[in-house]
C-alpha cells in the first residue's frame, strides 16, 4: 500500500501541537476563572456575581426603601440578563451576602430563613424575599452619571457595569475569599470606621508609611467577633500582603458551688458552632480532652452563649488550653490581599497600595461624575437663557410662531430672527402658557442664577484635584458618620504566653504521678502524719496494674519540668495540675502536657529560677550520666524538646538539680551505689549523649540519683520494695572516681526485696511511702533508725508480702519548715 500525508488526505484538518493547543487553552480557562469568577475587584470589592446581584437590583429599583422582592424574582433576573449560571450559585452568593454572621457590612436584607451561624441550610428562593441594604446602594451611586465603564452581557443585548463607584473601600470593609486557577485570595472583614479613617489619612497625607495605617486600621474586624492573638500576622499580612492571624473565641469563667463552667461568647470567623459543639463531644468521648462533663448550647437572640461544664476539682485554664488545641475555639486564618487591579490582573496588594487602588478609583470616578453634571449644568443653562430671552421678547415670540403654518416653519423662524439654537427654539416651542406669569419667569432667573454658580463651582474642581479629594474624604465622613459601628473583635497580645499570676495562691502541694501516667496535686494537709509501721491511708484510686511512681512537693507557681524516658523535657505550672483528693486518681497527663506516643513520664523537676549557675544532672537506666546548665531549658516549648539523647536500650531514671559543687550519688537495684565528684562530668548540650557515671552488674540497673552538698549534715535513705528502709551515714561512702563498680549500700535480699529508691534526708523531714496497691503512709524520718550501710534496714510499712510492693517514695518538709522546704 502507498503510504501518503494524512494532511494531504484529510482536507481542512489542521494538524496542530497538542501540547501547545491545551497549554493555550488552560491558560484562557484560568484566566477566564481569575478575572470573571474568582477574584474580587480592588476597586469595589466584588467578584462578577456580586457585582450583577446588586446591579440587578438596582435596576429592579429594589432599595431599602421598597418593599422586599422574592428572591427568586431577583436570581431571576440575574442569571436571564447579567449572568449566564446555575440559579443555585447566584442565590447562594445572595444568601451569604444577607447573612450578619458572614458579612461585616451586609450587602442585602434578607427576610426570612437565610441560615445560621449552626450551618443551617436557608430556606428555598421561593420562601424567602430580599432588597438592598442602604450601604449597598453606595456602592451603585451616581452609576447613572456616566462614572463607570459598561460592557455587553453575556449575548450582548444589555449593557452591564464593569465596575461600581463605590463609595467606601468595600474589599477591606467586607473581605473576600476566592479560589482561582493557581491562586487563591483570602482577605479578612475590617472596621468601616477605621478604614475610612485609614483612607482620609492617605488622601491627607500620600506619603505617609504603613505603620500610620496602621495605627488607624489596627486589624480585622470580624462578624462573629472572637480575640485575634497577637499582632504579629497582622503586621505582616499588611506590609507584604500574606499573613497568617491566630482567632480565639471569647471566653468567661464561672464558678459554681463545686466545679467551674466555661462560657464561650464569641467564635471565630466562619466556624460552624454545632459542629464546634459536637466536635467538643467526640473529644470528649475519645478522652482527649478530659474534665468536662456536659455541654450545653444556650444561644438565643440576645447572643451566643456555649456552656461547657467542668467536672469538680478541674482546672478551667487547663481544659481551655486543650479544647483550644484540639478544637476550633482556635483556628489560624491565612491572609492572602490578591485582587485584581484597574487593568485586571491579580496583585498581591499590601494596605497601603489597596486604599491607593480605592482612592484613585474615587478620583476617577468623582472627576467623571463632575464632568457630567457640568455637562449637565451647562445643557439646562443654555436652554434656560434661551427662555429667559423669549420672555424678554415674547409678544414678538408669540407674534411669530402665530404666523408660522406648522411647527417646523416656527422653529426655522425663531433660530433666524432671534438667533436661538435649535435646541432652544424647541423648548419654547414646547413651554407651557402658565410660564409667562412673573412667578414662573422669576423661577427661571433663579435657576439659571443657580446653574451659573453649579457650573463655576464644577469647573473649579475639575481644574484642581485637591478640590476632587475633599469631595472624596468628605463623602467618606458621611459615610462613616451614617454606617460605621463599634469594633468587635478584640485584638490581644499573644494569648498562649499569658498566666495571669497574681490570681494563684502560693500554696504547698503533693503533686502524684501513676506508673500509667496520671498526675494530680494534693494539699499538704490531706496526709496527716502516722507512726512507723502503720497500715496507712488510702491515697489514691488507682486502675488495674496501676501505682505511684513519683510523689514530692512544689508550689502551686513552681515550674515543673517533665522529663520522660525518651530523654525529652516538657514544661508544665503546678497550678495548672488538676486539684484533688487523696482517693481521687487525677488526670492523664499526656491531657497536661504533649506527650509523644509511648512515652513515660520518669522524672518531673520543680524549678522557681533558671539560672546558669545550676546544673541539671540527668541518669539513665544504664548508668549514663549527663551534666546540663539549667538555663539551657528556660524557653517552655509546647512540643517539647531532647534533654538528653538515649540509647534504644535505654531510659531516664532520675534528675535531680546541682550547684557545680557537689557529689554524685548513684543507687542499683541490687544494692551497689557510688559517690564521685560532680566535677568529673562535664557540662553537655541538650542533645548530648552523656558518660558512664557507675559500671553495673549483668542484670543491675540503676534505681535513683541523689546530688550530695559538701559536709552536708543530711544522711542517706534507702527503702526496698518489701517496705524495708534505714537511713546511713554519707561519710560512710566515700567519693570514688566516676565509672567504677561502687560499693555496697544495701544487703538485697526475699525478705526485704531491692532497693526501690534513694533519698537524701534530715530529721526535720517526713517521708511519704507509696505502693503498687495505692496505699500511701506517712512520717517522720527521726522515727527511722541510722544504719550502716552494709545492712538490711528496718520495716516501714506492713505489705501483703505476696501481692504488695513499695513502689514510690518521696521526701517532705515537716509542717513548720515546710515553706522553706518547698521548691
Amino acid at each position: 500500500m502507498e503510504n501518503t500525508d494524512n494532511s494531504e488526505n484529510q482536507k481542512g484538518v489542521t494538524n496542530i501541537d497538542i501540547n501547545k493547543e491545551m497549554r493555550d487553552a488552560y491558560l484562557q480557562y484560568s484566566m477566564s476563572v481569575i478575572v470573571g469568577r474568582a477574584l474580587p475587584d480592588v476597586r469595589d470589592g466584588l467578584k462578577p456575581v456580586h457585582r450583577r446581584i446588586l446591579f440587578a437590583q438596582h435596576e429592579l429599583s429594589n432599595t431599602h426603601d421598597k418593599p422586599y422582592k422574592k428572591s427568586a424574582r431577583v436570581v431571576g433576573d440575574v442569571i436571564g440578563k447579567y449572568h449566564p449560571h446555575g440559579d443555585v450559585a447566584v442565590y447562594d452568593t445572595m444568601v451569604r451576602m444577607a447573612q450578619d454572621f458572614a458579612m461585616r457590612f451586609p450587602l442585602i436584607d434578607g427576610q426570612g430563613n437565610f441560615g445560621s451561624v449552626d450551618g443551617d441550610s436557608p430556606a428555598a428562593q421561593r420562601y424567602t424575599e430580599v432588597r438592598m441594604t442602604r450601604l449597598a446602594e453606595e456602592l451603585l451611586a451616581d452609576i447613572e452619571k456616566e462614572t463607570v465603564p459598561f460592557g455587553p452581557n453575556y449575548d450582548d443585548s444589555l449593557e452591564i457595569p464593569l465596575i461600581l463607584p463605590a463609595k467606601y473601600p468595600n474589599l477591606l470593609v467586607n473581605g473576600s475569599a476566592g479560589i482561582a486557577v493557581g491562586m487563591a485570595t483570602n482577605i479578612p472583614p475590617h472596621n468601616l470606621g477605621e478604614v475610612i479613617d485609614g483612607c482620609i489619612h492617605l488622601i491627607q497625607n500620600p506619603d505617609c508609611g504603613i505603620e500610620e495605617l496602621i495605627e488607624r486600621i489596627p486589624g480585622p474586624d470580624f462578624p462573629t467577633a472572637g480575640q485575634i492573638a497577637g499582632k504579629e500576622g497582622i503586621l505582616q499580612a499588611y506590609r507584604k500582603g500574606r499573613g497568617i492571624i491566630t482567632i480565639k473565641a471569647k471566653t468567661e469563667i464561672e464558678t459554681k458551688k463545686d466545679h467551674e463552667e466555661i462560657i464561650v461568647t464569641e467564635i471565630p470567623y466562619q466556624v460552624n458552632k454545632a459542629k464546634l459543639i459536637e466536635s467538643i463531644a467526640d473529644l470528649v468521648r475519645e478522652k482527649t480532652v478530659e474534665g468536662i462533663s456536659d455541654i450545653r448550647d444556650e444561644s438565643s437572640r440576645e447572643g451566643m452563649r456555649i456552656v461547657i461544664i467542668l467536672k469538680r476539682g478541674e482546672n478551667s485554664s487547663v481544659v481551655l488550653n486543650r479544647l483550644y488545641k484540639f478544637t476550633q475555639l482556635q483556628v489560624s486564618f491565612g491572609i492572602n490581599m490578591l485582587a485584581l487591579d484597574a487593568k485586571n490582573q491579580p496583585v498581591v496588594f499590601d494596605l497601603k497600595r489597596m486604599l491607593e487602588a480605592f482612592v484613585e478609583h474615587r478620583r476617577d470616578v468623582v472627576t467623571k461624575r463632575c464632568i457630567f453634571e457640568l455637562k449637565k449644568a451647562q445643557d439646562r443653562a443654555h436652554i434656560l437663557e434661551g427662555l429667559k430671552k423669549a420672555l424678554d421678547h415674547i409678544d414678538e415670540v408669540i407674534a411669530t410662531i402665530r404666523a408660522s403654518k406648522e411647527a417646523h416653519a416656527a422653529r426655522e423662524a425663531l433660530m433666524q430672527k432671534f438667533s436661538f439654537t435649535e435646541r432652544q427654539a424647541i423648548a419654547i416651542l414646547e413651554m407651557r402658557l402658565q410660564r409667562l406669569t412673573g412667578l414662573e419667569r422669576q423661577k427661571i432667573v433663579d435657576e439659571l442664577a443657580e446653574l451659573m454658580k453649579q457650573i463655576d463651582w464644577l469647573k473649579f474642581v475639575l481644574s484642581d484635584v485637591r478640590e476632587v479629594y475633599k469631595i472624596i474624604v468628605a463623602e467618606l465622613e458621611d459615610i462613616k458618620k451614617r454606617y460605621s459601628n463599634e469594633r468587635r473583635t478584640e485584638i490581644t497580645g499573644d494569648l498562649s504566653d499569658i498566666e495571669d499570676e497574681d490570681l494563684i495562691a502560693d500554696e504547698p502541694m503533693v503533686v502524684t504521678v501513676t506508673n500509667t501516667g496520671y498526675i494530680k496535686r494534693i494539699s499538704t494537709e490531706e496526709y496527716r502524719v502516722q507512726k512507723r509501721g502503720g497500715k496507712g491511708l488510702k491515697g489514691m484510686e488507682t486502675r488495674e496494674e496501676d501505682y505511684v511512681t513519683d510523689i514530692f512537693t512544689a508550689s502551686t507557681k513552681t515550674m515543673l519540668l517533665v522529663f520522660t524516658d525518651k530523654g525529652k523535657v516538657y514544661w508544665c505550672k503546678v497550678h495548672r495540675l488538676p486539684m484533688g483528693t487523696r482517693t481521687s486518681k487525677g488526670k492523664a497527663i499526656a491531657n497536661v502536657v504533649q506527650l509523644s506516643p509511648g512515652e513515660k513520664v520518669r522524672a518531673i523537676l520543680p524549678v522557681n529560677e533558671f539560672s546558669s549557675n545550676k546544673n541539671v544532672v540527668m541518669l539513665t537506666e544504664k548508668g549514663i550520666i549527663k551534666k546540663t546548665t539549667l538555663d539551657a531549658f528556660s524557653n517552655p516549648r509546647q512540643a517539647g524538646i531532647i534533654a538528653l539523647t538515649t540509647d534504644l536500650d535505654d531510659q531516664v531514671v532520675a534528675v535531680s538539680l546541682s550547684d557545680g559543687q557537689s557529689d554524685i550519688f548513684i543507687a542499683t537495684r541490687e544494692g551497689m551505689s557510688i559517690r564521685f565528684n560532680e566535677d568529673d562530668v562535664r557540662a553537655m548540650g541538650r542533645s548530648a549523649r552523656g558518660v558512664k557515671g557507675i559500671t553495673l552488674a549483668k542484670e543491675d540497673v540503676v534505681v535513683a540519683m541523689e546530688v550530695l552538698e559538701k559536709n552536708t549534715p543530711d544522711t542517706i535513705l534507702m527503702v526496698t520494695s518489701k517496705g524495708y528502709g534505714k537511713r546511713s551515714e554519707v561519710s560512710e561512702y566515700r567519693v570514688q572516681s566516676r565509672g567504677g563498680v561502687g560499693i555496697i549500700t544495701q544487703k538485697t535480699t526475699d525478705k526485704v526485696g531491692n532497693v526501690v529508691g534513694t533519698k537524701k534526708v534530715s530529721p526535720l523531714h517526713e517521708l511519704i511511702l507509696s505502693t503498687d496497691q495505692g496505699q500511701v503512709i506517712r512520717m517522720k524520718i527521726s522515727d527511722i533508725s541510722i544504719l550502716g550501710r552494709n545492712t538490711q534496714g528496718v520495716r516501714l510499712i506492713n505489705l501483703d508480702e505476696k501481692q504488695e510492693f513499695v513502689k514510690g517514695i518521696a521526701v517532705v518538709a515537716d509542717e513548720d519548715k515546710a515553706a522553706e522546704e518547698i521548691h
